[in-house]
């Protein structure tokens, strides 16, 4: 087949003690899956899942012992972390139980999903998609995937970010609303998911801004790490 342009190639993410990378479908995104940052979002309670998604092309890989670079995205002035486990899928399918959710599980990474919180504010108020917030450029840092059967106990890991090596962010991911059986069972009703299928879990409290020349590290127990510069 003729194209009329070159396809771009496809985001890839190293893996950790292969030389094979894990190419990125598609990034799913879980809103408020930390009861604590809910309530500092403004919610309470365990309500059901809900879902967003940022393009493939989001993805900036991060190779393991490196600090990656990412610009800050232009129209805000209230860019924000938000560190969390990432679910990476080696084996599609639909209508996935929660109990048969980890034979679909290829492994886990460090992710970042940055957000232009004042974008997505606004978008909120005015009851339109906040993909502008969420979907931009850049918007998911994400480091070496770890294959599942090395992560130890991911469901029990601590999760944490520090900027300018001060903490930021620092709970467990067993605090997670729903977990991530659970999380894979509401996504796969709605979606088919396949394999390179990204899914971010969700963030813990402590939320805030960055500004250029900050440096982001964050880490899940058992995972390698992440690190990110802020560009101006």
């Amino acid at each position: 087949m003729r194209f009329v342009f070159p396809p771009p190639p496809s985001v890839a993410i190293p893996v950790v003690g292969q030389d094979a990378a894990f190419p990125v479908h598609r990034v799913y995104c879980v809103g408020r899956n930390y009861a604590e940052h809910a309530k500092e979002m403004g919610f309470t309670g365990r309500e059901p899942p809900f879902f967003f998604m940022k393009p493939a092309d989001a993805v900036v890989p991060v190779p393991a012992g490196q600090t990656g670079a990412i610009a800050y995205p232009s129209l805000t002035r209230d860019l924000h972390h938000e560190i969390e486990l990432v679910v990476a899928i080696g084996t599609g399918g639909r209508d996935i139980r929660a109990a048969d959710a980890h034979r679909h599980i290829f492994g886990y990474a460090v992710g970042l999903d940055m957000t232009r919180r004042d974008l997505q504010g606004e978008m909120k108020k005015q009851g339109r998609p906040w993909c502008i917030g969420k979907g931009f450029d850049q918007s998911a840092p994400i480091g070496p995937i770890t294959p599942a059967a090395q992560a130890g106990d991911v469901a029990n890991a601590e999760i944490f970010l520090q900027v300018n090596g001060q903490d930021r962010q620092r709970s467990n991911v067993s605090q997670l609303i729903w977990n991530i059986g659970e999380t894979i069972e509401h996504l796969s009703a709605a979606w088919t998911l396949q394999p390179g299928d990204l899914i971010f879990s969700g963030t813990p409290e402590g939320v805030a801004a960055v500004v250029a020349g900050d440096l982001l590290s964050g880490g899940v127990a058992g995972l390698e790490g992440l690190s990110v510069r802020i560009s101006g």
